[in-house]
């Protein structure tokens, strides 16, 4: 499933931080709202030094992209969610990660072509190829100097999944399709970081 893979990358290990850093904080608030398998869940955690808001709801529109027409938006399976909007934010960095799955009847060529045209207003769009969701997602911080570096294949670039990116690797616009019998499942991905200084 993408959502884990996007945050088992480099968001996982920023994550990883910030959760240890505001554990060593007494003066916090957690807001858990658990909905179960019918509804999305939501999680806040506010500390003095930033938040923590995950939300099992995400909106297409926050992706820039449209959704491809006929698509459906892959249900819940074993209370796995197939949308999240993961928002955290401190003084010392940043990270946005909005993603949701669809399936579709039509095959990936007809919803690669959709979104070749919907990627170009971000910029210069790239085809990559993986074997796993999230499999060709780079992720980086931005830094003080403010250098931005631009979406690029990863490893052999060999796989049936095609992913197609566009931005740079601190604000990026990604859409991954997969072959799925007759049809196709498929992913918008849109991901925003930031170092310390800088605002999502």
């Amino acid at each position: 499933m993408l959502i884990p893979k996007i945050l088992d990358n480099r968001a996982k290990l920023l994550i990883a931080i910030a959760f240890t850093t505001w554990l060593t904080f007494l003066a916090c608030s957690v807001n858990v709202k658990d909905h179960g398998d019918g509804d999305d869940s939501k999680v806040d955690i506010q500390t003095p030094i930033g938040g923590i808001h995950v939300n099992e709801g995400a909106d297409v529109h926050e992706t820039g992209m449209a959704v491809y027409p006929g698509a459906r938006q892959k249900p819940k399976q074993d209370g796995d969610s197939k949308s999240a909007n993961v928002n955290i934010s401190s003084s010392f960095f940043g990270v946005k990660v909005i993603a949701i799955q669809y399936e579709s009847d039509d095959a990936p060529d007809k919803i690669l072509s959709f979104y070749q045209d919907q990627l170009k207003k971000f910029g210069h769009v790239i085809e990559c190829h993986t074997n796993t969701h999230g499999g060709d997602l780079s992720v980086r911080t931005g830094n003080d100097s403010g250098s931005k570096r631009d979406v690029s294949c990863q490893g052999d670039n060999k796989g049936n999944i095609v992913e197609l990116k566009v931005g740079t690797e601190e604000n990026q616009h990604m859409v991954s399709v997969e072959p799925k019998g007759k049809g196709s499942d498929f992913a918008l991905v849109y991901i925003q970081t930031r170092g310390k200084e800088g605002s999502i």
